[in-house]
Order: C-alpha cells, then sequence, then structure tokens
C-alpha cells in the first residue's frame, strides 16, 4: 500500500514536472522519462529492501519469543519439582543425622584410642629415621661435590 502511494505521488510530481518543463523549456522527453524510471526503479528496490529486513527482524523476534516461552514453561514445570526435592533431602537429612550422630559418639573412643597408641609409635619411628635421613644426606651431598669436581672448569 505504501508502494503504491509513493508511486502515485511520483507519477502526479512528474506529471506536474512535464507540464511545467512544457511552458518553460522544450526538454527532451526521453531523458527525462528515464530519469523519472530511474527514481521510480531506485525507490520500488529501496521499499523492497527495507519490506525484507522488517520480515526478518519479526521472524527473528518470533523465534525468540516462541524461545523465551518454552524456558519459561520449563522453569515452571520443574520448579516445583525441585521444591520438592528440596523438601525430600531436607526430611532426609532430619532423619539421618541421629544416626550419624551416635556411629560418630561410638567411634570416637575408636579413634581417640588409636592415635593415643599410634602417636608414640610415629614419634619414635621418626626420632630413629632422622639420624639416617641425615646421613644419606650428607653421602649424597658428598658424591654432588665430588661429580662438580670432575667436570671440567667452565
Amino acid at each position: 500500500m505504501k508502494f503504491s502511494l509513493v508511486a502515485a505521488l511520483v507519477v502526479v510530481l512528474a506529471v506536474a514536472h512535464g507540464t511545467e518543463a512544457g511552458s518553460l523549456v522544450k526538454r527532451d522527453v526521453k531523458s527525462e522519462v528515464d530519469r523519472i524510471a530511474k527514481v521510480i526503479n531506485d525507490m520500488s528496490a529501496s521499499i523492497t529492501t527495507a519490506t525484507k529486513d522488517l520480515v526478518e527482524k519479526v521472524k527473528a523476534l518470533e523465534v525468540t519469543n516462541t524461545a523465551q516461552t518454552y524456558v519459561e514453561d520449563s522453569r515452571a514445570k520443574i520448579l516445583p519439582l525441585v521444591e520438592k526435592v528440596q523438601a525430600e533431602a531436607a526430611k532426609l537429612q532430619e532423619q539421618v543425622k541421629p544416626f550419624i550422630s551416635n556411629i560418630e559418639e561410638q567411634i570416637k573412643p575408636v579413634t581417640d584410642n588409636f592415635n593415643a597408641q599410634v602417636k608414640p609409635l610415629t614419634d619414635n619411628f621418626q626420632g630413629q629415621v632422622k639420624p639416617l635421613t641425615d646421613l644419606i644426606e650428607k653421602l649424597f651431598q658428598q658424591v654432588m661435590d665430588q661429580t662438580k669436581a670432575l667436570l671440567p672448569p667452565q
């Protein structure tokens, strides 16, 4: 419809221009018609391009709106399930809490006893191993020094 209005306007302007041109100066009619035809073709191409761009933008907007609606619908369906699972997990945690506390109470004396028996052994072992590690460290240092002495000077 816009194209029809624009085309009609161009035709009216061309007729008005033609009558004015005929009265003022005799002009080349063919070149004027060609010029008007070129203007009309350019306007037609411009309107066609603008229409195609508008159609593409509307299609993209429809796809975006459809995707957003799908996401919102999915969220609305999943949210109650998530809340239900969270509530069940909280109930389960409350039910398991006394059992865990009971197990911790029963295991604590055993682990404390184990630690009490093992600590002196580890301390004794560390005390016995320390001189040996010091000796091996000195031995490696001597080997390094002797190896450096064998290398040619740089």
